[in-house]
């Protein structure tokens, strides 16, 4: 029987046994060695040394730190402006816009006052649709160094402008002079229309301030009135600043109004027993009831007269003042509206003014004519036809009615 195959296993069993032991070897000689130059390391380090490689240690993650984060910051902030840049420069609608677009635009009044910043105004803006994204707005005027370049005013723009138009104009600080008519008889809902048409103040901006602007003590809101404002602002021709507030504009119009009444006018309304406020309703009466001159004084006269008596005034001027669309000729459904304004249900003269009377129909209650007239009916091109009795009034009613 052979031996030379067990002889050949031992032999692989000693070298395998002397390779593990090599290995072992090799292994305890290397931890040796890093114990051996970790104990070096620590035996170097003095505390000051310590310190200074700990400290250039941080110093250097702390540098590669900022430069990773600035980096990808500025990667960031230069990608999105490069996105936003191309984004406005395809979506910007050329200066002629076809039919479609320019019927499509809404004229948006926006005030920027000292001291906004641009996220208040980008907002304001976004608010009005005047822009898609506050966001973007702050991102290009950041970019593009607007944000301490934009001027106060009030702006006119239109839902259909690009960033780029509405930008031209808060840095150019757009301003110009406008001319603005209010015709005599105008009530504050006509003048806020005006003024918008004329690209000066929003409507309802306008309106919500007329309800209680009284700059002076004659306007006292009084119970039941819409519109302090109303009957007090002047009717005439203005030179206005593009940029004017609402304010402004009110404060404009009833100072003429204060100026146009002069101490003779309000001496005579005192002899007649009539504050400033009954005279100016008892003018904005004749003024919305008179369509020629000639018709002033009487119709003036009628209604003191009417007053005196404690007669109703039973204007139809009041009750159009309360319809949205007025009317040719009102109803008898329309004489039984509940309001205070209605003067065929309410004696003596309504809450406020209904429109803005000019100095000929002040004067004209100032000096009214002296007649025996109690009613008077209008016919269809507009003059009046006047009678002292019920009676015959109903027989002017049938003839030109």
């Amino acid at each position: 029987m052979s031996t030379e195959p067990e002889k050949k296993i031992d032999e692989e069993k000693i070298s395998d046994v002397e390779e593990k032991k090599s290995d072992a070897e090799e292994k305890n000689f290397d931890v040796e060695k890093k114990n051996s130059d970790d104990k070096k390391i620590l035996d170097s380090i003095n505390e000051d040394g310590f310190k200074s490689k700990i400290g250039n240690f941080f110093d250097g993650i702390s540098l590669k730190y900022v430069l990773t984060v600035a980096g990808g910051a500025l990667f960031c902030v230069l990608v999105i402006g490069a996105v936003l840049f191309f984004a406005d420069s395809y979506t910007t609608e050329p200066i002629k816009r076809d039919i479609a677009a320019v019927e499509e635009e809404k004229r948006v009044h926006v005030k920027i006052t000292g001291g906004m910043s641009t996220g208040e105004i980008a907002d304001q803006l976004e608010e009005k649709g005047v822009i898609n994204s506050s966001l973007k707005f702050r991102i290009l005027s950041r970019l593009r160094g607007y944000d301490d370049k934009m001027k106060p005013g009030t702006y006119i723009f239109t839902t259909n402008m690009s960033y780029e138009e509405v930008f031209i104009k808060i840095l150019s600080g757009e301003k110009y002079i406008v001319t603005l008519t209010i015709p005599e008889g105008f009530d504050v809902k006509k003048i806020a229309e005006r003024l918008y048409e004329s690209d000066l103040a929003d409507k309802e901006d306008f309106l919500k301030a007329a309800k209680d602007f009284t700059p002076y003590p004659y306007m006292k809101k009084h119970k039941n009135v819409l519109f302090a404002a109303e009957g007090f602002l002047f009717p005439d021709t203005y030179e206005i600043e593009s940029d004017a507030s609402v304010e402004e504009i009110l404060k404009l119009l009833s100072d003429e109004f204060d100026r146009k009444l002069t101490p003779e006018m309000r001496e005579k309304a005192e002899q007649m027993n009539l504050s400033i406020y009954d005279l100016t309703i008892l003018a904005s009466l004749v003024e919305k009831e008179v369509r020629y001159p000639e018709d002033r004084p009487i119709v003036a006269q009628v209604f003191l007269k009417r007053l005196q008596m404690k007669m109703p005034l039973q204007t139809d001027a009041t009750l159009q003042y309360l319809m949205d669309t007025p009317k040719e000729d009102v109803s008898i459904e329309d004489t039984q509206i509940n309001s205070p304004y209605n003067t065929y249900q309410h004696n003596g003269l309504p809450p406020g003014p209904i429109a803005s009377p000019g100095l000929e129909s002040i004067n004209s209650v100032l000096n009214p004519a002296d007649t025996d007239y109690l009613y008077f009916v209008a016919d269809r091109s507009g003059h009046n036809h006047y009678a002292t009795t019920y009676e015959e009034h109903m027989e002017l009613v049938n003839q030109y009615r």
